[in-house]
């Protein structure tokens, strides 16, 4: 039975609310000030929207909830005991709460969920609800440390078709260069070995945008496509599409970007020196802060650093797009 919660249920009302922060806790930054949120519970209580679920005379579940705004609520809390879940009981607490809103004006109901509770949010998106605001969280010394020590250096890369037909090249980068942004201007090279290379002024500096044109080219021309560049001067990026999907990816430095699982530092740092489209006949290796990129007959240390005068990547003389 679902139904306002009195003052007399104060206090279970507070051994749930434990149980619910023993379950789920804040984050560890966070200090709980219990006193307050009891203060906060025991006036929505006398005030606000407050109702517990009971059963067989206790209480087995509870949601706390007011007025936001004038056109919205927020829901702060709902709990429901272990013992008690998948009987409704949760949606019955926040269809209740949504009823009493609706009474009083509201249109619309926001809710709170930690990220780490993967049952509460698969619940939440089955009743429709959609993120609107992601709150994000970095540890100040590490982020103190991760943009004074951020990285300045050259930044450049190459795309590379697995095709002869270097007319249809040129022909789909016209159709989605435009969508990624304006471009000082673009050059196609080949083929060579089978291979077409582009190089793209926009894309030269904005590494996310190198690889966004490498997967929309794949799937355009349904064919094998490398993206390959260095960011910064610190790392080295490849990654092959086939047909729009990435299908193998390597970084010189895996945790550049920010902390990855375990698999995935291993996967990412494994050797691209060989790959089910081996006839792109190229080798990279690593050494802290130098890199070797070799295409076809042309080899360049870059020692990441300094811009060479000739792009490494380049394996033959481009011709420019109109």
């Amino acid at each position: 039975m679902i139904r306002p919660a009195t003052t007399a249920d104060i206090p279970e009302l507070e051994e749930l609310w434990r149980a619910f922060g023993a379950e789920v806790p804040e984050p560890p930054y966070v200090v709980v000030d219990e006193r307050k949120e009891l203060e906060e519970l025991h006036a929505l209580v006398r005030e606000g929207i407050a109702l517990v679920a009971e059963s067989d005379g206790g209480l087995v579940g509870f949601a706390l909830a007011h007025r936001r705004g004038p056109r919205h609520g927020f829901l702060s809390d709902v709990y429901v005991r272990p013992e008690a879940r998948r009987s409704g009981v949760a949606r019955a607490l926040v269809h209740e709460v949504a009823t009493r809103l609706r009474e009083q004006g509201a249109e619309a109901l926001e809710l709170e969920v930690v990220a780490s509770n993967e049952g509460a949010r698969a619940v939440y998106e089955r009743w429709g609800f959609e993120p609107v605001l992601f709150r994000l969280v970095k540890p100040i010394d590490a982020l103190v440390d991760r943009l004074v020590a951020e990285p300045s250096g050259p930044t450049f890369g190459s795309i590379h078709v697995q095709t002869d037909d270097a007319g249809a090249v040129e022909r789909a980068v016209h159709k989605v260069l435009p969508r990624l942004g304006r471009s000082e201007g673009t050059t196609v090279s080949g083929p060579r070995n089978g291979w077409v290379a582009v190089h793209d002024e926009l894309c030269d500096r904005e590494p996310q945008l190198l690889q966004r044109l490498a997967r929309e080219l794949s799937y355009a021309l349904a064919s094998v496509v490398l993206a390959i560049g260095v960011d910064r001067g610190a790392v080295v990026h490849y990654n092959l599409w086939d047909r729009g999907s990435s299908v193998d990816e390597y970084l010189s430095v895996p945790e550049y970007f920010g902390e990855l699982p375990p698999g995935d530092v291993v996967a990412l740092g494994a050797s691209p020196s060989t790959s089910p489209f081996s006839s792109f006949p190229f080798v990279l290796g690593h050494e802290n802060v130098g890199e070797v990129i070799a295409v076809g007959d042309s080899v360049t240390n870059t020692k990441i650093g300094a811009r060479v005068t000739a792009n490494p990547l380049l394996c033959c003389e481009p011709r420019a797009i109109a």
